[in-house]
């Protein structure tokens, strides 16, 4: 099993300071302080075994916390490491032009030498996905069914198929719904297509002196193409078609039974397309991880981190109630789409429902017991909480996460 370790970017700061200072995403020095840590904390990462790091993309939180990355702050933690995989996960496809997309893949891969991975995400978040793709009147979406759901999906395929095309060796063309190469399709004039007829790929040029198809250069490093990851997955719909399409998916809803249903759908799916995996390969699973002297520290520490300020003031918002169900949830919540009231979003819930292993080591290394007895996933992410706990107590959850439970799984 390989450890991934999640980054949340976020500006350090209390949240008083986030009242105090609001917005603190207008200070500079804060930003220097989170990139720093990340850097910080990757490095240890790397040191203590860590196979990776990853952040999500996301924009616009003036609030300072789960900061979006782009291929620049890759590049920057890959240059400030030694052999740890770095990467996104992920972009969120329908805010991003497909053609910029697979250049910037590429030519991250090429300068890292191979060092990053894709990930992929559809986009959940109205406040900065809905302004990235008005051009193609594509919006956020809580994978509810409804029609701007639909239309969400339809671009990310879109987007997701353009890249297969990029990455491949032959020059292309394609039309979509949203996007379509060469632009316009009858060919782009080009005044320097002899020079591209004797020196190009074939087939680029007409004689008319249009272009035709395109190439997309550089090609990744890696080939075919970096690993894939496909962000948070939360449906057996979704699992199947990572699955068809030989992509990682990191599964959110924690709850055992849901996450081996999960597990043999990929595999069944897999082996319909001639690939013969294992339960759990080729399969993620996200957690939060929270190791101290004793249980109690252990909460208190998850109250401080993620669980206890994003996840009730911001996240239970867009629907990631359902990686809290409960068994008790079933006759409250008989549609199967929980909404929990903000007061119900506890560590205790999180806790109960496997989605927060904490304790002592030895609690915590029973804990992922039982989850790799479950499905034994290649990949373990842990969920960070930079910005939100102190540098000194991140380090020491990294180190121990590293040297105590990370060689057990190896």
């Amino acid at each position: 099993m390989k450890f991934m370790y999640f980054f949340m970017p976020t500006l350090p700061a209390t949240l008083e300071e986030r009242r105090t200072l609001r917005p603190i995403a207008s200070h500079p020095e804060r930003w220097q302080q989170m990139i720093d840590e990340v850097v910080e904390l990757s490095q240890l990462a790397e040191d203590v075994g860590f196979e990776a790091v990853s952040f999500p993309e996301h924009h616009l939180h003036s609030e300072g916390i789960e900061i979006g990355s782009l291929p620049v702050l890759t590049q920057h933690v890959i240059h400030h490491t030694k052999r740890i995989k770095v990467g996104p996960i992920g972009y969120v496809l329908p805010g991003w032009n497909p053609l910029r997309l697979a250049l910037e893949i590429a030519w991250l891969d090429q300068l890292t030498k191979g060092r990053t991975f894709v990930g992929f995400a559809r986009g959940y978040q109205s406040r900065w996905l809905n302004q990235m793709a008005q051009k193609i009147h594509v919006g956020a979406t809580s994978s509810d069914k409804s029609e701007t759901d639909r239309i969400n999906r339809e671009a990310f395929e879109e987007v997701f198929r353009f890249l297969k095309l990029a990455w491949g060796d032959e020059p292309f063309r394609f039309k979509g719904k949203y996007y379509e190469y060469p632009y316009p399709q009858e060919g782009t004039p080009w005044p320097a297509h002899e020079w591209t007829r004797q020196y190009g790929f074939p087939g680029e040029v007409d004689e008319a002196g249009r272009i035709q198809k395109i190439n997309v250069v550089p090609k990744p490093y890696q080939r075919p193409h970096p690993l894939l990851f496909q962000a948070f997955s939360v449906s057996e719909e979704t699992i199947r078609w990572c699955a068809r399409e030989q992509i990682i998916p990191t599964i959110l809803l924690p709850q055992p039974p849901v996450v081996r249903k999960f597990a043999e759908a990929y595999r069944e799916e897999s082996r319909n397309i001639g690939r013969n995996l294992n339960l759990g390969e080729s399969i993620g699973v996200f957690h939060n991880v929270y190791v101290a002297d004793s249980e109690q520290r252990a909460f208190d520490l998850a109250e401080a981190g993620v669980g206890g300020v994003v996840f009730p003031r911001f996240w239970h918002y867009f629907g990631f109630s359902e990686a809290w169900r409960l068994p008790e949830d079933e006759a409250r919540y008989p549609s199967g789409k929980v909404m929990l009231p903000v007061s119900e979003v506890t560590i205790e819930r999180q806790h109960r429902c496997g989605f927060t292993y904490l304790g002592t080591v030895d609690s915590v290394r029973r804990q992922i017991d039982a989850m790799v007895e479950n499905i034994h996933p290649e990949w373990f992410i842990v969920q960070g909480d930079q910005g939100l706990l102190p540098k000194e107590e991140l380090r020491r959850q990294i180190t121990t996460i590293g040297k105590q439970l990370l060689p057990r799984y190896a």
